[in-house]
């Protein structure tokens, strides 16, 4: 049990680093299908690093459930 909470662990802190890396490189290409204007990238940013926010502070709530 104590590898798998690692592990897990792991995997929720490394992917966090990744959505703001992935919508820098890929939103020059994706805005162009989604035909959406590129000034939504600010937006998409922004529910990036609030849901970033909500699952740092319940992270702790299912540390303790677990």
């Amino acid at each position: 049990m104590f590898i798998f909470l690692i592990a897990v662990l792991y995997l929720a802190f490394v992917s966090l680093g990744l959505p703001d890396s992935v919508l820098g490189s890929a939103w020059p290409s994706m805005f162009g299908e989604m035909g959406v204007p590129v000034s939504y990238a600010g937006i998409i940013s922004a529910i990036i690093a609030f849901g970033t926010i909500i699952s740092s502070l319940m992270s702790d709530r299912i540390t303790y459930k677990l």
